[in-house]
């Protein structure tokens, strides 16, 4: 190979962890060239090859020396070309984040292992919620409405796929939902394959068990090893979501002894998986040579499970399409019940993990952790899941009715004809859309007005800083960013609203006081239809861009970047965890860096970068530990996951990580995710140093005459000198001692 690459380990590596939306190799190594010497496509570590032979100068890759490696893992979130399909799994992937900022109270063990099983019920449901609505999509409104001898798929100007149904077995009911039914299991398969490549491929990477501290759930190798949990909670999902297949299709014939037993055996999968998910076993982790072992029985018992669950709705489908009796008449699917009994469920868990919830948070206040939204995060974020899979749902149903005919409401008056029928609550869910972009607005409105005040009140502050001419602009710039320390309060609101519009809902549709049609009441139950159905077509569109549109799929990925940290802990089928493949990549990595005396790592994160490297270093042994640092910068330790995750990066976590390695931690007042992990050291709060924060200037101050320079926000903070000057001096630093005194400000 010409040129030159070094690829020695002795002396000091600088290891380059990216944040969000994947930075390529060639911006973390400010280099044109990298080069691949360990990984691969998806998950790399690159140097820099200089063509022209080895390079000069005190800065660049000197052999046995000082050499600078990125690791790229932006691959496992915005490689992938299918990467908008995600969007999707969005509740699951949300309510997987609900489980980590449940609170930890030393004596609320009990209840907090009860409150997991409750989210973890819940999560199942959340599955049955999304496969459900595609099961009433095309087994009810196509099946069973659609294509009923005399409706609008029977019409010559229906598609031709779905015209067949109509004309050949048009009062035939058993057999066109036998057919239909074929969609959502499609749908289950998929998501059952993507589910299982993922985890063959991420969460089965083996987690060296030497790690420290092992009192601290961050320290503790198996958050980051779910072989077998993950396995255990997918078998269940997917067999929930098959029996309820099978019940939609059985439920119509439960008037006859067969269709009653087919019924039933659907519903007895639907509560043994229901049985298995509240377990306390089922998701139970493991650390890595662990003496400890999980009961036979229960995985017999998911092996079982996994069989049985396909046979019972093959033997539905096979009896429907052989034929079953006319079943019970109706304009819409008839049911047995368990739609509501669902629902009602849903509604009672919502509400025992709010107040367990609230239980913890109050048995953990005397920690003194900044929490956010007072410790009840996890009931929120668990709320902000199921709206989105409501919203998903009823976007399909609203979609589907519209592309076959005409969405109708149960006070719709005869002839039927082209009318395609949906629940009440469906309609009246709709009517709640145009009142949430409401408040969506005046929360906009809000927030632009609490910028304009903290900007006004910033102004004297920075100006003698910056200057009169500069000194407003720049007070603008770190008022948007601080709007990031109202994410609680946002997120409160927004749920606030839905929660208390669903309530308004329930009510008046138990208490039938009045129909979602005509008036002020229809016009918004329309909106909120077109609306939804709206997302369903957005969606599609952005699925196709961004097949083609690389730029897109790393945009998007920031989505994941920052929600597919955590392990699936209570949702099998959300997005995979990538961090279950990058903790075990990055000990490998640095234990071959610094494996050696004059071997050592200096780990530089950006951003979300910044979180893994402090995952890691407390995954590292105690001799490799001893030779590495910590350089981060834009960090969101504390503002972001300090207050969302307590149990983890609270003062516990990040004082173990602080008293592990050398850190130096550089933030800005412009940067809208980052800031300072032990307390602030910037102009406007000046205080005593902690070892740890070092304040960048952004934008850097002009000199006299020359105009205000870019805002770098969160972007570049190693083109800073505060970047090299902190680098320096944790290279002179001893990987021993205690963190070197910061930069000078």
């Amino acid at each position: 190979m010409d040129g030159f690459l070094d690829e020695t380990r002795s002396g000091v590596t600088e290891l380059r962890v990216h944040g969000v939306s994947g930075t390529p190799p060639e911006g973390m190594l400010n280099h044109p060239h990298p080069w691949i010497v360990a990984g691969d496509g998806t998950t790399g570590f690159y140097r820099r090859w200089w063509t022209d032979g080895p390079p000069d100068g005190e800065h660049a890759d000197v052999p046995d020396s000082r050499h600078r490696e990125a690791y790229a893992w932006g691959g496992l979130t915005s490689g992938g070309k299918t990467i908008a399909l995600w969007l999707l799994l969005l509740p699951f992937a949300l309510a997987n984040l609900s489980y980590f900022m449940l609170p930890r109270p030393a004596r609320g063990t009990g209840l907090r292992h009860v409150t997991e099983a409750a989210q973890r019920l819940f999560a199942l449901l959340l599955t049955g919620t999304l496969v459900g609505a595609v099961t009433r999509a095309s087994v009810d409104l196509v099946g069973w409405q659609c294509t009923a001898a005399g409706r609008a798929c029977t019409y010559d100007t229906a598609p031709v796929w779905v015209h067949w149904l109509g004309a050949l077995w048009g009062n035939e009911p058993s057999r066109r939902l036998a057919v239909t039914a074929l969609v959502p299991l499609l749908i289950v398969a998929l998501l059952w394959w993507i589910a299982r490549r993922t985890w063959q491929r991420d969460e089965r990477t083996a987690v060296p068990p030497d790690g420290g501290g092992a009192e601290l759930p961050l320290a503790r190798p198996r958050l980051w090893h779910g072989d077998e949990p993950v396995w255990r909670l997918r078998v269940v999902h997917v067999c929930f979501a098959i029996a309820s297949i099978g019940v939609a299709v059985a439920a119509p014939f439960a008037g006859t002894p067969l269709g009653l037993a087919l019924t039933v055996a659907n519903a007895a999968v639907e509560l043994a998986a229901a049985v298995l998910v509240v377990l306390p076993g089922i998701a139970r982790r493991l650390d890595p040579g662990s003496d400890e072992r999980i009961p036979g029985w229960l995985t017999f018992a998911c092996r079982a499970l996994r069989v049985l669950a396909p046979l019972v709705c093959l033997a539905t489908l096979g009896a429907a399409l052989a034929g079953l009796a006319p079943g019970a008449p109706g304009r819409q699917l008839p049911g047995v019940g368990v739609g509501t009994f669902q629902f009602a469920l849903t509604v009672g868990i919502g509400a025992f993990i709010l107040v367990a919830t609230c239980v913890l948070a109050w048995m953990d206040r005397a920690s003194g952790e900044p929490r956010a939204m007072g410790g009840i995060a996890a009931w929120f974020v668990l709320m902000v899941a199921a709206g989105s899979a409501n919203v998903l749902a009823l976007g399909l149903l609203f979609w589907t009715a519209t592309f076959f005919g005409v969405p109708g409401t149960s006070a719709s008056p005869e002839p039927v004809g082209k009318k395609l029928f949906l629940d009440d609550p469906v309609w009246w869910t709709a009517a709640l859309v145009p009142l949430l972009a409401v408040g969506f607005a005046g929360l906009a409105v809000t927030l632009y007005a609490i910028r304009g005040s903290d900007a006004a009140r910033l102004t004297p502050e920075v100006t003698p800083l910056y200057g009169q001419r500069d000194g407003g602009a720049v007070a603008g710039k770190w008022a948007l960013a601080a709007l990031t320390d109202r994410a609680g309060l946002v997120l409160a609101v927004l749920t606030g609203i839905g929660v208390a519009g669903f309530a308004a809902v329930t009510v008046i549709y138990q208490f039938h006081l009045f129909t979602p049609n005509g008036g002020i009441v229809g016009l918004l139950a329309t909106l909120g239809s077109w609306a939804m159905a709206a997302v369903i077509v957005g969606l599609v569109f952005l699925g196709r861009r961004t097949y083609s549109d690389s730029g897109l799929r790393r945009t998007i990925g920031i989505l994941w970047d920052i929600s597919t940290f955590w392990p699936r802990a209570i949702h099998p089928l959300a997005p995979p965890c990538y961090t279950e493949r990058v903790i075990p990549e990055l000990i490998d990595r640095v234990g071959r860096l610094a494996k050696e005396e004059r071997e050592e790592v200096v780990l530089s994160g950006h951003s979300q970068g910044s979180v893994i490297t402090a995952a890691l270093v407390l995954q590292l042994g105690p001799e490799v530990r001893a030779r590495v640092r910590m350089l981060t910068h834009g960090s969101p330790l504390r503002r972001l996951y300090a207050a969302f995750f307590p149990a983890y990066f609270g003062t516990a976590g990040l004082s173990a990580v602080r008293d592990a390695v050398p850190w130096y931690n550089l933030y800005r007042l412009s940067d809208p995710i980052g800031g300072p992990v032990f307390g602030h050291v910037d102009p406007l709060a000046p205080g005593a140093p902690n070892g740890v924060d070092v304040f960048c200037w952004d934008p850097h101050r002009p000199a006299p005459g020359e105009p205000l320079p870019e805002a770098r926000w969160h972007s570049d903070y190693w083109l800073d000198p505060e970047y090299d000057e902190a680098l320096s001096r944790l290279i002179v630093g001893s990987s021993r001692s205690p963190s070197p005194e910061p930069p000078a400000r």
